[in-house]
């Protein structure tokens, strides 16, 4: 996958950009505050519809500016494909080829982009819900019925909290028992099925940017005991459902962790193995993805050289050179390893929300 083409206009402090990749390294350089992370935003944008950065979603929009417009041209192995977002008041609209998409995610599913940001360790250092949108993402691209599952999930569980707020009977709470089950089950299975794929690959990149923690091990919990059914686990937490007004055991409460032979614990690891033990996961998910469609999705690094020490910067761009996938750095300057290298590099310096081609 490439993105060949990419226009932004009124994102964050950016009036109107345009910047043609190159199907390699992409380097965007410019001081602090210059929009080069919201190059890469907007990128992630058509990815995920969200940014990797906190704050309402309605705060990307410039100031005094009304509207949001997001367009480019990626390229995949069938072919080109033009993609446009707009974002207002009133919500997203969605293009594919100049013509209205269906849905929001049918843009979403045509352009992959795995970011790796300064915000990442929160991945392995956050609370569940960070590592459920991260794996989610992932199950989206490669189970085509995951989206209608999750929708139809998130609706059930508003309607049985609602129920349990309201002081509903048993028989009531027994049939939204028996929807959230229906819907939650297969949600269940389709992420256990990607979180074994995603380890696989996981285990082998840790192996190499974590050697001295020993061997790495996984585990993905669906959200309530395994060894019951959801809708007996349902059932016997409903009294403490009822006290506390919600859903206490489902899917919405999957998680998963990370343990190392010698860093049993998540408090064992530094910051810095935090922030490669996220990279390692962003480079897994990057490789399933691969994997299911025969070509990688695009690859942004925010902020790179302050994340990592040149050692590491070279390996992982080394691995992601070798795998032929398109790749787009920022930083404040040209890391020294790059500048000794011979392999073609196209760089771009950003100021003032404007970018110029350097090469």
């Amino acid at each position: 996958m490439r993105l060949e083409h990419l226009r932004l206009e009124n994102l964050r402090n950016i009036v109107a950009l345009e910047l043609q990749f190159a199907s390699g390294l992409n380097l965007i350089v410019g001081p602090n505050g210059a929009g080069k992370t919201s190059i890469l935003e907007g990128a992630y944008l058509l990815s995920h519809a969200q940014s990797f950065r906190s704050g309402a979603i309605d705060s990307l929009i410039r100031r005094d500016a009304e509207r949001l417009i997001l367009s480019a041209q990626v390229t995949r192995h069938f072919g080109p494909i033009r993609l446009g977002l707009a974002r207002n008041a009133d919500g997203w609209e969605a293009k594919i080829n100049g013509s209205p998409a269906a849905t929001l995610g049918a843009v979403l599913r045509e352009c992959a982009v795995v970011c790796f940001e300064p915000g990442s360790h929160a991945l392995i250092s956050g609370g569940g819900a960070e590592r459920r949108r991260f794996l989610d993402w992932g199950v989206f691209h490669v189970e085509p019925d995951f989206l209608a599952h999750a929708r139809q999930y998130s609706r059930v569980l508003r309607q049985r909290n609602a129920a349990l707020k309201q002081n509903a009977d048993d028989a009531e709470l027994s049939a939204w028992d028996e929807a959230l089950t229906s819907a939650g089950q297969p949600l269940a299975r389709m992420r256990e099925n990607y979180f074994a794929r995603f380890s696989a690959e996981l285990a082998a990149i840790l192996s190499l940017l974590l050697p001295e923690l020993g061997a790495p091990a996984t585990l993905f919990a669906a959200g309530w005991p395994q060894d019951k059914g959801l809708a007996a686990v349902l059932a016997d937490t409903r009294s403490r459902d009822r006290a506390r007004g919600h859903t206490t055991r489902g899917p919405h409460r999957a998680d998963w962790s990370i343990r190392f032979e010698h860093a049993p614990q998540r408090e064992h690891l530094s910051r810095g193995q935090e922030k490669l033990c996220a990279l390692a996961c962003a480079l897994a998910q990057a490789r399933v993805f691969a994997g299911a469609f025969g070509e990688w999705p695009i690859i942004a690094l925010d902020d790179l050289a302050s994340e990592l020490d040149s050692a590491h910067q070279k390996l992982v761009v080394d691995m992601l050179r070798a795998a032929d996938a398109q790749i787009i750095i920022s930083g404040i300057d040209i890391p020294e390893w790059l500048r000794e290298g011979s392999r073609p590099i196209r760089m771009f310096h950003v100021e003032h929300g404007e970018v110029r081609n350097l090469l």
